[in-house]
C-alpha cells in the first residue's frame, strides 16, 4: 500500500465509521480528488468500490485494518499530519459529528507519531480531537454497513488519470 491509497482508504474509514456515507462526504473526496494531487496515481471510483464490498464483509474488522496499515508504513510527520487533517475533514464534512467518529479518529490518532503539539500548530482549534479517552485498542462499536453503496453518489471517472470527478 503507498500513501495514497493509505490516505484514500483513511477518507473512507472516516467516512464510513458512523454507518452511514453521506453526499456531503463524497463531495469533499471529490473535491480533494479534483483539486489537489492526493490521490495521483489512483483509480478512486475503483478503490472505493473495493472498500465498500470489504467493508460490507468485514465490518470493523476493515477499520481495523487501516490501523494496522498505519503502524506497518514507516510514515513522515508531514505524512501523518496529512492522515490527521484529513480525518477531521471526513469526520466534520457532513456537519454530523458524532462520538463513534471521534472514537475512530482517536484510534487512528494513537497510531501516529507526529506529536499533539506538531498537530495543534497547524490545526489549532482541533484540540478536542486529542483529548484521551480510549481505554484500549479494540474497536468494540458495533456499527452495521449494510446498504452502503458509492454508485448512488454518481461518481464517474472522467479523466486520463481515473481520478472521481
Amino acid at each position: 500500500m503507498n500513501t495514497q491509497e493509505l490516505l484514500l482508504k483513511t477518507a473512507f474509514c472516516c467516512m464510513a465509521c458512523d454507518g452511514d456515507i453521506d453526499k456531503e462526504e463524497i463531495s469533499l473526496l471529490k473535491k480533494h480528488t479534483t483539486e489537489s494531487n492526493l490521490f495521483v496515481g489512483l483509480s478512486v471510483e475503483e478503490k472505493l468500490n473495493e472498500y465498500v464490498e470489504a467493508i460490507n464483509k468485514q465490518g470493523k474488522m476493515f477499520l481495523a485494518s487501516l490501523l494496522s496499515e498505519i503502524v506497518s508504513m514507516n510514515l513522515s510527520a508531514s505524512e501523518e499530519l496529512q492522515i490527521v487533517k484529513l480525518a477531521i475533514e471526513m469526520i466534520e464534512a457532513d456537519k454530523l459529528i458524532e462520538y463513534s467518529e471521534i472514537a475512530f479518529f482517536k484510534r487512528i490518532r494513537a497510531k501516529l507519531k507526529i506529536s499533539d503539539e506538531e498537530i495543534l500548530s497547524e490545526l489549532p482549534d482541533k484540540e478536542d480531537y486529542l483529548l484521551p479517552d480510549i481505554i484500549d485498542d479494540e474497536i468494540d462499536t458495533d456499527i452495521s454497513f449494510n446498504n452502503i453503496s458509492i454508485s448512488k453518489f454518481n461518481i464517474q471517472v472522467n479523466d486520463s488519470n481515473n481520478n472521481v470527478g
